[in-house]
């Protein structure tokens, strides 16, 4: 299995913080985001090698970071080669460039690099191999309805399967959303290149989502514990204020 980690905003809703510096970079509880997320990783025995995919304005930043991080999971950055809002790849997009760079032919965890949660990832990937062939995702149940807006809403089926997955609902009827950790099994990694043919939106996973789970089976894992979306400066100063606390 790999595990990427997607790195190639430029979060521009956080400027001046992220000007000079990829978000995935800030420090968080005394390390950088990347580091804590690497620590959830590296818990996982399947998984061989961790990928890094960040943009050309920013990879320079991972390759400095890189050889002051010592870690015994190998680890490549990969460059998308975009340099600016107007010609990135968007996250899907990203998944795709990696996928044709390293010639992927194994189980694919991905999760986004701006991504914090605590616990629960070897429980969604024993969850995700039990429901192979079919893709995973990862959920948290928010506290009302209002939060929702933000995000992708979920709804599932008494197996945990998707019956429904809409971006940033103007109505939201369920506390379910998406957490940006997705588990794509081998055997269905083609179906990404499939997605981009149609003309789909490459920007946000979510997209993606929206059209694999009508297409095929596509399943949601609830993780429990505190999560963090690093959208804006505000999250960012709670993350950094409480993640890691009990």
């Amino acid at each position: 299995m790999l595990a990427l980690i997607l790195a190639a905003g430029y979060a521009t809703r956080m400027y001046p913080l992220t000007l000079n510096k990829p978000k995935p970079l800030l420090s968080i509880a005394g390390k950088p985001a990347i580091e804590h997320i690497i620590e959830r990783i590296r818990a996982i025995k399947e998984v061989a090698r961790i990928l890094v995919i960040t943009n050309a304005k920013f990879f320079q930043h991972f390759q400095d970071w890189k050889k002051t991080f010592s870690e015994e999971l190998p680890i490549k950055i990969l460059n998308d080669q975009s340099l600016s809002e107007q010609d990135r790849l968007g996250a899907v997009g990203d998944i795709d460039f990696v996928l044709k760079q390293e010639k992927v032919s194994q189980d694919l965890l991905v999760i986004a690099g701006d991504n914090l949660f605590q616990g629960g990832l070897r429980e969604f990937i024993d969850f995700a191999r039990n429901k192979a062939p079919a893709s995973s995702i990862g959920l948290h149940k928010l506290n009302n309805l209002k939060q929702v807006k933000k995000y992708s809403q979920v709804r599932l089926d008494a197996e945990q399967r998707i019956i429904e997955f809409e971006e940033k609902p103007q109505r939201p009827s369920s506390t379910l959303v998406a957490k940006c950790i997705y588990f794509f099994p081998a055997e269905k990694l083609h179906l990404i290149a499939e997605y981009i043919k149609t003309g789909g939106s490459t920007d946000q996973p979510g997209h993606y989502i929206s059209w694999l789970y009508r297409q095929d089976k596509v399943f949601g894992f609830i993780f429990s514990g505190r999560w963090y979306d690093i959208g804006d400066a505000q999250t960012y100063q709670k993350a950094s204020d409480e993640f890691g606390l009990e």
